[in-house]
């Protein structure tokens, strides 16, 4: 009898019917050193998804410059954001995965929940594969990028497409492409920044700053801008803010393409002279903290705020492993299951 995906008759019989909810999140180096910076950046940065441009072209750039000089100053500033834990992006994943796991346990339902990585590891081929081949023939994904884009996204679902290229039995599979208005993800969001308030003070301006994407992208039709727009008014309407109370804005541009506007680092030196001088920042695109909000973020941008005359500056965290995080992503998949 011929084994099928991996999977003989016998095991088949006691390990199938089996759901997992996969989790995915862009992806880590595996250490705060250029030779693994490098290693994650050559993927990541070789996505057709990610740059669009010709690939030789891009290649030539690549290899020719930007692996040779990026991977050392990336390397710096991933030392400066590693924890005993290591990555912070991969330590509150984890946390993330186990936490829903639990959800799940206690709501009696027999799914399991695993964590793949777009980039790196664990990467989503080999995850897919590995659970395949223990039983696993229905998955819910759920990228947790709230809001969808080409360059994220829909990268995760190729992916995982080309995993499963390889397969003769496919598996029923649930794609969750976006949440960026689901009402659970706008609660967990606002009620985030209104318990900062609570604490520290409402302070005199809110900047929700996103991570940022080439211009060119929006014109020939993503629709992560306008999700970013639609996210934002309704967490300020949820907030009971007025327009001149929050500021959208997007952040991690490199190259000399245009991006999304505006640009993060440009509004908070504008601000000071504005008489804005006291701001909270918060990033709804990232669903855990990361370099880009622990060093970009918390870091580097206090310091062009700071030098441009602002007087008090504070990043609220991203909802990482947040209760109400995890209820969200249950009730995400939950239907689904």
């Amino acid at each position: 009898m011929a084994k099928f995906i991996g999977i003989s008759k016998e095991q088949g019989h006691q390990t199938r019917n089996k759901t997992c909810v996969l989790l995915v999140n862009l992806g880590t180096p595996q250490a705060p050193t250029p030779q693994a910076v490098r290693t994650y950046l050559a993927e990541f940065l070789s996505d057709p998804r990610v740059i669009e441009i010709p690939k030789l072209v891009w290649k030539a750039i690549l290899h020719g410059i930007i692996l040779r000089v990026r991977p050392a100053k990336s390397a710096a500033l991933y030392k400066e954001i590693w924890t005993e834990q290591g990555s912070p992006l991969m330590d509150i994943s984890l946390k993330q995965t186990q936490a829903l796991q639990q959800k799940m346990n206690d709501e009696g339902l027999d799914v399991r929940v695993e964590l793949a990585m777009r980039y790196g590891e664990p990467a989503i081929g080999k995850t897919m594969a590995k659970l395949q081949q223990e039983g696993v023939d229905k998955f819910v994904v759920l990228p947790l990028y709230p809001q969808y884009s080409a360059t994220t996204t829909a990268s995760v679902f190729d992916a995982i497409a080309d995993e499963m290229k390889k397969w003769r039995l496919l598996p029923s599979l649930h794609f969750i492409h976006t949440y960026h208005d689901n009402p659970d993800f706008i609660e967990a969001l606002a009620q985030s920044i209104s318990d900062d308030f609570e604490k520290k003070g409402k302070p005199q301006h809110l900047l929700l700053s996103y991570h940022g994407m080439p211009e060119r992208n929006l014109k020939l039709g993503d629709p992560y801008y306008c999700f970013c727009k639609l996210t934002t008014e309704l967490v300020a309407d949820r907030l009971g803010l007025d327009e001149s109370e929050y500021t959208m804005s997007f952040q991690s541009r490199f190259g000399k393409a245009e991006w999304l506007k505006p640009y993060t680092d440009a509004t908070l030196s504008e601000m000071p002279n504005k008489g804005i001088k006291d701001i909270a920042v918060v990033c709804p695109a990232f669903s855990a903290d990361c370099l880009e909000t622990l060093e970009e973020i918390a870091g580097e941008n206090r310091e062009v705020f700071e030098d441009a005359g602002g007087e008090s500056y504070r990043y609220i965290p991203a909802l990482n492993d947040n209760p109400a995080h995890i209820d969200m992503m249950l009730n995400l998949v939950k239907p689904h299951l």
